[in-house]
Formats: C-alpha cells, sequence, structure tokens
C-alpha cells in the first residue's frame, strides 16, 4: 500500500488518519482532499484503483461518488434561481406541464429538492438503457401518481430526486443537468468533476467493489406488502450492481441522482468555493445569499425507510446529530452510497472531499471518512492556525 500526496504544515494529523485507514479500516482505494479558505491544504490519495489488476490509484483517479452527485444538482438548481428563472416556491409544472398529472399539479420545486415529493420510486418497468437515460425516466415520473401513505412526504428519493431535478434544468434552460454543471461551475472551477464521464476518461474511473457483508435489494425479492416500501426499492434494485457501475454505459450517462464520477481534489474545490459563500479564486459561481437560503432547513426527521436522522435544504444534505459530515454543526453537502464523503463547513470555511472504491453497508458507523473529518477540523481550528488566515 502506497499513500501519495501531500498536507499542509499543520495538517499532518490528516495524512495519519489517511494512512490509518489502510493500515487499521483495510481500506482498498482511496482519496482524500481538503481546502481551508481557499488553499489546499489535503491531497492524498492511495492503494488500489482496481483490486483485480492491482492498478494503482493515481492522482488523476477518478472515483464514481453516487449520490454525491445530489450536491452538484443542488448548485445547479440554486443558479436557475439566482438568475430568475426558476421559483423554488412555484409549482414542478409551472416549468414541466406534464408534470401535474396524476395529482401533482401543487408538488413545488422545493418539495422536489427536499424529498418531499412522494415519488420515491418509480412504479413501471424499464430496460437498463432506459434506466439510464433521465429523459424517459422523468416522463415515467410524470405519469406517475404520488404516493398518499404519510411517511411518504418524507422519503429519501435516491435516484427519483435526480431524474425529476434534471428535468427541470432541462425544462427551464435546455441543456442536460450534466452539460449545465460541466459549462456553469465545472469549466469556471476547473473541477475534474463529470455527471456523465467522457468516453476519452474512461481509462481513469477506478473499480468500484462492495465490501463483505454489503447489502444490496434483491431485485427478484417477492413484495414486502408495504407499498411505500415496495416503491422505493424498485429503482436501485438491479441485477449485478457492481456489473453496471463499472459499465462504460453507466459511466457514460448522466444519472444526475446518482452518477457522478471526479476527483477528491475537484469535489473539495468544488465545497471550499460553496464554504466562501460561492466564491474561489476571483471566480464567483453563486451568490452568498443564494446558497445561505440553498442551506436553510426545510425538513428534518427521522427518515420512514432508513430509520436514521436526515435533514435537507434545497438538494443540500445538512447535519444531523448522526454528524457524517464530521464536528462542524453548520456542514452541508451530500454523502455517496457506501462511504464518501463531500461537503462545506461554512464557519471554518473548508471543503473537502472522501472518495473510495470500497462500499460499505451502514449501520456500522464507517470509521474511514469520520476519523479523517475528526483529524481536518481539528487541525482547521487550532491555535496555529495552518492554513495562514
Amino acid at each position: 500500500m502506497n499513500v501519495n500526496g501531500f498536507t499542509a504544515p499543520g495538517y499532518e494529523g490528516v495524512a495519519e488518519a489517511f494512512t490509518r485507514n489502510f493500515t487499521d479500516s483495510a481500506e482498498v482505494g482511496a482519496a482524500f482532499a481538503a481546502y481551508h479558505d481557499g488553499r489546499l491544504v489535503a491531497d492524498l490519495w492511495g492503494g488500489s484503483a482496481d483490486p483485480d489488476s492491482g492498478a494503482p490509484w493515481r492522482r488523476d483517479t477518478l472515483q464514481l461518488v453516487f449520490s454525491g452527485a445530489k450536491g452538484l444538482i443542488a448548485a445547479c438548481v440554486l443558479l436557475l434561481a439566482e438568475r430568475g428563472r426558476l421559483d423554488l416556491d412555484a409549482p414542478a409544472a409551472r416549468y414541466w406541464p406534464e408534470f401535474a398529472a396524476a395529482g401533482k399539479s401543487a408538488i413545488t420545486v422545493t418539495q422536489i429538492m427536499s424529498h418531499q415529493a412522494r415519488l420515491p420510486g418509480v412504479r413501471e418497468s424499464f430496460t437498463t438503457g432506459q434506466f439510464l437515460d433521465p429523459v424517459f425516466m422523468a416522463s415515467l415520473l410524470a405519469a406517475q401518481e404520488p404516493l398518499t401513505d404519510p411517511r411518504a412526504a418524507f422519503v429519501y428519493h435516491p435516484l427519483t430526486y435526480g431524474w425529476l431535478a434534471a428535468e427541470l434544468i432541462r425544462r427551464v434552460d435546455g441543456r442536460s443537468a450534466g452539460t449545465f454543471f460541466a459549462e456553469e461551475f465545472a469549466r469556471p472551477l476547473d473541477l475534474d468533476v463529470w455527471i456523465g464521464v467522457p468516453r476519452e476518461h474512461h481509462h481513469r474511473v477506478a473499480t468500484t467493489h462492495v465490501a463483505p457483508g454489503f447489502v444490496f435489494t434483491d431485485p427478484d425479492a417477492p413484495p414486502t406488502g408495504d407499498p411505500l416500501r415496495d416503491l422505493a426499492r424498485n429503482p436501485i434494485s438491479v441485477p449485478d450492481a457492481p456489473a453496471l457501475w463499472n459499465s462504460a454505459g453507466f459511466r457514460a450517462a448522466e444519472l444526475p441522482g446518482a452518477g457522478a464520477h471526479g476527483t477528491a481534489r475537484s469535489l473539495a474545490r468544488f465545497y471550499a468555493c460553496l464554504a466562501r459563500g460561492g466564491e474561489l479564486d476571483g471566480i464567483r459561481v453563486l451568490k452568498e445569499t443564494t446558497l445561505k437560503n440553498g442551506r436553510r432547513l426545510l425538513r428534518h426527521g427521522i427518515e420512514p425507510l432508513w430509520n436514521s436522522p436526515m435533514a435537507y435544504g434545497t438538494g443540500f444534505e445538512l447535519q444531523t446529530a448522526a454528524a457524517i459530515f464530521g464536528p462542524a454543526p453548520d456542514a452541508f453537502g451530500h454523502a455517496g452510497m457506501g462511504g464518501s464523503r463531500h461537503a462545506a463547513w461554512p464557519a471554518e470555511r473548508v471543503g473537502f472531499s472522501y472518495a473510495t472504491n470500497q462500499l460499505r453497508s451502514a449501520p456500522s458507523p464507517d470509521r474511514r471518512p469520520l476519523r479523517l473529518l475528526d483529524a481536518l477540523h481539528a487541525a482547521a481550528n487550532s491555535p496555529a492556525d495552518p492554513a495562514g488566515r
């Protein structure tokens, strides 16, 4: 196992924590990066990008971060709202008339962005090719009736969030969500982050795999008798999921709820910009007031299917008592399935990203990101002020 990269003076504890993830927590391949007040203070990578071939994780290795995509989509929607193109409090059907079908005319953009649309799954069947087509999947949701079960008012929408939000972006702007993010955020900030990886970059993508005991939803399992639970499992119940995730078709597709790929360095840079109120290196991508509104608490409570605390702003996952984003109480961003973390700490003006290619299951706390974030928080708040602010 080789650990590469650097940490700024005062951040040596972050490198020690990263190394411990390999020695004490059997990390396979991973990267971690952090910015403090616009300055890169940690940029680490190590282990294997492909356990089968033994290919090492490199400085430019891209990693699938699953729901880490949701924070990127949130920024896109907020930018359209900032420009006056999208009213967050308006019914989604104002911009997407077909969405009014089946009793959805009153569902607002904000409800979609905070997992309150009551559309956590897709009722109709679909092929793998259709699953990778966001416009087609959005059309299924436009025709679908929302659940009336009171629990559905705050059920996590693992994939449907992305299809709903991406279709709003397309209807208002004309660009796909992946193109919008690339042109409005990735290019200005020089980010190696993709919602739909160009074919010429596929060779840089790490192989995603699962740890022993990782819990999948069996697509062939019989109905549970709970309509909410049965609906919610449909879009994430796919046979041989790791093979799909690592396929060229998946990497190239725009899966806006759970298909972003990037380097930890670039994802940390994105959140470093948001932690500074939307500006980094003289480049402003969002107004500070827009971000404050975007991370305003809209919904919090115990998610009824996962039985875990969740809190949401406009697309951003907010900190809860579970402290999945480390010690900072004002953290916002989004976690990814299996352990990745990508977020901002506004009070500390810190942005960070942890990406891993081995997925692990809850409910046991995953020490890998928490160990890193504890060390980062201690360094960023040390009296020595290592970032030189």
